[in-house]
């Protein structure tokens, strides 16, 4: 039993120290123990259609999600890690047809899909090595009986939580 209680303190102990010394965290980030903060610009809507706050939403969103996955300090611009861009494309496609002779013989779509683009930019002042300007891009399906009008922000925030989940990846998990 003491033997099984020590592994159990030196395993917790060796965890803490490979956390703190920013070698690696339980969300998969790898950031440098000399990294302390990071600016995250404000994400402008470029795209033509969309939800008129997809600029606050995925902004909050991502700044949100840095905070909360990582122990950087958030500040307003010259972080040590630094991340902005923009909104570049929101469209929404047909993805599936309904078979002739429903709707009075006109074919529609059964399934769309929205497409969101966001471009980020990312510089890591400790090591450019891991700097990046890229697109990031997700979609989601939904079927046109359901009313996009009322879900339509549900599926934005969808779409931009893989969107900001890729976007951690490639630049504090390195993946």
């Amino acid at each position: 039993m003491k033997l099984r209680k020590f592994s159990l303190i030196f395993s917790l102990a060796g965890l803490g120290i490979l956390t703190s010394c920013g070698i690696y965290s339980f969300t998969g980030a790898s950031i440098s123990p000399d990294v302390k903060t990071i600016s995250i610009q404000t994400f402008y809507n470029n795209a033509a259609l969309g939800p008129s706050n997809m600029t606050v939403l995925f902004t909050e969103s991502i700044r949100d999600y840095f905070q909360q996955n990582t122990s950087l300090d958030l500040v307003d611009s010259n972080g040590d890690l630094q991340i902005d861009g923009f909104i570049t494309n929101y469209t929404i496609t047909p993805v599936a047809a309904t078979a002739s002779g429903q709707n009075n013989g006109i074919d529609v779509s059964a399934l769309s899909r929205i497409t969101i683009t966001v471009n980020a930019s990312y510089v890591n002042l400790k090591d450019p090595t891991f700097d990046f300007d890229q697109n990031f891009s997700f979609f989601k399906d939904y079927d046109n009986t359901i009313d996009l009008s009322s879900n339509e922000e549900a599926f934005v925030e969808e779409i931009f939580d893989q969107i900001i989940l890729d976007i951690f990846n490639a630049s504090v998990a390195n993946w």
